[in-house]
């Protein structure tokens, strides 16, 4: 197959969608990999480097999408890209169609295979090419709060782990998945007191086991919720409905009880963000003032450490990569129910529910696209 690795061009956006290492394990499978001049630079990869592992670097995305069967990214196609997406051209990144109207009826129009990253599903129900870049941004999150609750930055001028005599700051945490359980053992290797929220007790009975002791697991309800904002000097919004929008837990009316100068941190704002005052920002200018508390909602928050970032989403996706070249998108969606619930648009037709539901769109079961 000729694979296409594109070069991110989302605003501070980073990372690449294959290391030279992966190329070389590509071309080893046969595949003729063409890569986007300059695409692994923001990650201290080289053109050279690539072509020492087997790939033709190529000028133009125009061109990448021409000629390649496969094409991978990072973060969903912009605007510029919809009209180069060819009928059964597979697509492999993230997506997050639920939160992207225009980008949905665009992938439609295509006819394209578009294969998500963040609805593959592996053992127990788990995201395994989701699960690296929330690491990254749960860690992140609690390093942007510290960052941000600073008075420079526009916060509070408080200390997320105090000193002696002052009392640390309170972080609330939504959502006690993997990015939530990252976001609070970074907040409390700080110092800060954190509760972290969450609506499954045996969820609860597990993070009351693993976590530290300034990390206090709570069962969430939208009256907890409203009742913890206003003591909190930062929330960190980290729920993850799979392949739909994130739900609005913190309404404006809460917001208006928070401290002027608080931190809200919405790790879900790829997904629709779970704030109802959320709107994405970038890297470039990543705050706003809502009722005079501070957001920061990057939708691309691991882009800022690419090194970190292109490493381990890479590791991940690669072997996913080499199997949709190996014996194409049909042959292995078949043979794999996981890789089945990644494909969220095809030939035309979506095949992902939380998609079709978040747009009153018609769904079709992927089992009748494949025939």
């Amino acid at each position: 197959m000729i694979v296409g690795v594109l070069k991110e061009i989302k605003v501070e956006e980073n990372r690449v969608s294959m290391t030279p290492a992966g190329v070389e394990v590509m071309v080893g499978h046969g595949h003729t990999l063409l890569v986007e001049a300059g695409a692994g630079a923001g990650s201290g990869f080289q053109d050279d480097a690539y072509r020492k592992a087997g790939a033709e670097i190529v000028a133009t995305p125009a061109e990448i999408y021409r000629r390649s069967e496969m094409v991978m990214h990072v973060k969903e196609p912009q605007p510029s890209e919809y009209d180069l997406i060819r009928e059964g051209q597979i697509v492999f990144t993230y997506f997050h169609f639920a939160a992207a109207e225009g980008l949905t009826r665009a992938f439609i129009k295509s006819k394209g295979v578009a294969v998500a990253y963040e609805t593959i599903t592996g053992p127990g129900n788990s995201l395994p090419l989701l699960t690296p870049m929330s690491e990254v941004a749960g860690r992140m999150a609690a390093q942007q709060a510290a960052k941000y609750a600073e008075r420079a930055q526009g916060g509070r001028g408080i200390l997320l782990g105090g000193v002696p005599g002052v009392a640390p700051a309170t972080v609330v945490v939504i959502g006690g998945g993997v990015v939530g359980t990252h976001a609070a053992q970074m907040a409390c290797g700080m110092g800060a007191k954190v509760y972290l929220l969450d609506m499954s007790l045996e969820r609860l009975r597990h993070l009351s086991e693993v976590m530290p002791k300034n990390c206090f697991p709570v069962m969430s309800s939208p009256a907890t919720i409203r009742e913890l904002v206003k003591e909190a000097d930062v929330v960190i919004g980290a729920v993850l409905v799979h392949g739909a929008k994130a739900p609005k837990l913190v309404t404006r009316d809460m917001l208006k009880t928070m401290k002027p100068g608080a931190v809200l941190v919405d790790v879900a704002i790829d997904q629709g963000g779970c704030f109802e005052t959320s709107r994405p920002t970038t890297h470039r200018e990543p705050t706003y003032l809502e009722e005079g508390v501070l957001h920061y909602c990057v939708a691309n928050m691991p882009g800022a450490v690419p090194l970190t970032s292109t490493a381990a989403l890479t590791n991940a996706t690669l072997p996913y990569a080499v199997a949709l070249a190996d014996r194409g998108w049909r042959e292995v969606a078949r043979q794999n129910a996981g890789v089945r619930e990644g494909i969220n648009v095809a030939l035309g037709q979506v095949t992902y529910r939380g998609v079709a539901e978040a747009f009153g769109l018609d769904y079709t079961p992927v089992d009748e696209v494949l025939g």
